[in-house]
């Protein structure tokens, strides 16, 4: 007889957690995802109503005011929503908008995106440090004083720089100078550039750092020079980053208000040169004439401002558009 025993056979040992992704697959969520997502989605679908609020509160204002307009509201010269009967039209903001915004662009895009390279690329440590300090505290300088800035030193330190353009490129009328105050269209461009350098130089500063190490090595490997790398690794990768940099400084420029009020000479007139004083922006006159408009002024003003709304919302999307279709040459998918 057998009198030997069995041994119960060992439990299986327990294998290893299955991995989050597993979980995911089988439809098992943690509270705290519920609850991220439950947010972002709320977050998102809060902005869109808030943008909606938005429009419609300045479509309904402004076709209160466009539906008893007596002029063309898109081309007329004048501004007397007060008068009987009301006449008023925004050709004047909306060439002087998009000509300052278009001259700060000029401006302060190049020097803002050397500038970032020069901090990532060339400048030694204790030196681009300091030089990344000083922007970033630039882009904290409060609108106000950047005015108080433009009115008390640009503007009467401008007249050797608008002579020289008188002297050189008056010949081409764009440029002619009459020896009026330098309050003009330029003038504005000047300052907003000053204004909207460090947003661009500080994204694109970042941008650049982002640039995979091995694509400036290899560059450098194959016997590149410094420019060389930059410009065939540093600047295709950065080219999205540089475009969206660019167009928040924009956004910036088209909605500028104090600065632009206390430099410009605001008229209701479209000048042939950009030296010569007068002008005017949405949202500078928006600013001006707000306090002492009657009920059918604020919704003429209002009107003007959702105008500078849809202008606003279209450079954003032509900034996708852009960034999208250059998606491919960029190295941010590599």
């Amino acid at each position: 007889m057998d009198t030997t025993t069995q041994k119960p056979a060992a439990p299986p040992a327990p294998g290893p957690a299955a991995p989050p992704d597993a979980r995911a697959a089988r439809g098992v969520t943690r509270p705290g995802d519920r609850i991220f997502l439950g947010l972002s989605r709320g977050s998102g679908i809060l902005v869109l109503v808030l943008m909606a609020a938005i429009a419609a509160f300045l479509t309904y204002r402004a076709s209160l005011a466009i539906s008893q307009d007596e002029a063309n509201f898109f081309t007329s010269f004048e501004w007397n929503p007060s008068g009987s009967p009301p006449e008023f039209g925004i050709a004047v903001l909306a060439f002087g908008t998009v000509v300052s915004s278009v001259i700060a662009m000029v401006i302060a895009v190049p020097v803002a995106v050397a500038i970032a390279l020069f901090i990532t690329h060339y400048a030694p440590r204790r030196l681009g440090g300091p030089i990344g300090y000083v922007i970033d505290l630039l882009a904290a300088v409060p609108s106000i004083v950047y005015g108080l800035w433009g009115a008390l030193v640009l503007v009467p330190h401008l007249d050797g720089l608008y002579g020289w353009l008188d002297d050189y490129l008056g010949w081409t009328g764009i440029l002619e100078w009459n020896d009026g105050a330098p309050r003009s269209l330029l003038t504005v461009g000047i300052l907003l550039a000053v204004m909207i350098l460090p947003i661009i130089t500080n994204v694109s500063r970042e941008v650049f750092r982002q640039v995979p190490r091995m694509h400036e090595e290899a560059a450098l490997a194959l016997g590149a020079t410094r420019w060389e790398v930059i410009r065939m690794s540093v600047l295709p990768f950065g080219r999205s980053g540089v475009i969206s940099a660019s167009m928040l400084g924009l956004g910036r420029a088209l909605g500028e208000t104090m600065a632009v009020a206390m430099v410009l000479s605001p008229s209701f007139t479209i000048n042939a040169s950009l030296l010569d004083p007068g002008g005017g922006t949405f949202a500078q006159n928006i600013a001006g004439k707000f306090n002492e408009a009657t009920e059918m002024g604020r919704d003429a003003l209002i009107a003007s401002g959702l105008v500078l709304f849809v202008i606003t919302l279209l450079v954003n999307g032509a900034a996708r558009l852009i960034i999208a279709r250059r998606k491919e040459y960029s190295g941010a998918n590599a």
